[in-house]
C-alpha cells in the first residue's frame, strides 16, 4: 500500500480499525518470514503508513506481537479444553497428544511463545506486559482446570507445570523445525544430521506423555 494513501484514523472506531490492520498485517509478515525477521518498517509499509504514524498505536514492533500472543492463547484455551473434554478419563496420553496437535497446528503461536519471554515483554511498557500477564494466567488456568477433570490425580503446581513445559518447548520445537533454507538442506542431504530435523506434534506428545504419567504415577504412590 501506498503510504500516501494513509489518512489519520481520528474517531475511536477508525482507530480500532486501523490497530486491526496493523495486527494483521504483523500476523501476515510474522507467518511468512517468521517473528525475528519482521520489523516496524515492515509492518508499517505493509498498512501504507509511515513508520513514525505507525507509533502513535502501537509502542514498538514487541508491543504488537505481544498483542498478537494474548490473542492466540485466548483462542488456543478453548480450542484446547474442547479436545481435552474429548478424552477418557484418566487417559494422559490422550491429554499429552491434545495438547502436542492443538500446538504442532498453530506454528506462528509456537514462534510467539518462544519470542515472549526472551524478546516481546522487554521492549514494551510495564502495564502491556500485565495485560499480557492477566490473559496467559486466565488462559493457564481454564486449561489446567480442564486438564485436572481428566487426571484428577493433579495438583494445580502440576497443572501449571504442564502448561509451561508444553509451551516452552513447543517454541523451541518449533523453531528447530523451521530452519533457514540452506540449513534445512544440509539436514536433508547429509544423513549423520537426520536427528536435527524435528517433528514436533509426536516429539512433544511423547515427552508429555511421559511427563503425565510420571506425574500421575507419583501422586497415586503419595496417597496415605
Amino acid at each position: 500500500m501506498d503510504t500516501t494513501d494513509f489518512q489519520r484514523a481520528r474517531s475511536p472506531r477508525a482507530k480500532q480499525q486501523r490497530e486491526a490492520a496493523i495486527l494483521d498485517a504483523a500476523r501476515a509478515l510474522g507467518a511468512e518470514r517468521g517473528i525475528r525477521q519482521v520489523t516496524l518498517t515492515d509492518i508499517a509499509a505493509a498498512v501504507g503508513m509511515h513508520k513514525s504514524a505507525l507509533l502513535r498505536y502501537f509502542e514498538t514492533r514487541e508491543a504488537i506481537f505481544l498483542r498478537l500472543t494474548a490473542a492466540d492463547w485466548q483462542e488456543w484455551a478453548p480450542a484446547l479444553c474442547a479436545e481435552i473434554g474429548r478424552v477418557a478419563d484418566g487417559d494422559a496420553a490422550g491429554v499429552a497428544a491434545a495438547f502436542a496437535r492443538t500446538l504442532a497446528a498453530r506454528g506462528m503461536f509456537c514462534d510467539l511463545l518462544s519470542q515472549a519471554p526472551m524478546n516481546l515483554e522487554r521492549n514494551v511498557s510495564v502495564e502491556a506486559v500485565r495485560a499480557f500477564k492477566l490473559v496467559t494466567l486466565a488462559a493457564v488456568d481454564e486449561i489446567a482446570t480442564a486438564v485436572r477433570a481428566r487426571l484428577p490425580e493433579l495438583t494445580e503446581a502440576d497443572g501449571v507445570d504442564l502448561m509451561a513445559a508444553a509451551t516452552s518447548m513447543s517454541g523451541s520445537f518449533w523453531n528447530i523445525a523451521t530452519p533457514g533454507p540452506e540449513v534445512a538442506a544440509l539436514y536433508r542431504d547429509d544423513p549423520r544430521l537426520a536427528h536435527a530435523i524435528v517433528d514436533v506434534e509426536p516429539r512433544l506428545a511423547r515427552i508429555l506423555t511421559a511427563m503425565l504419567e510420571g506425574t500421575v504415577a507419583r501422586r497415586l504412590r503419595e496417597r496415605p
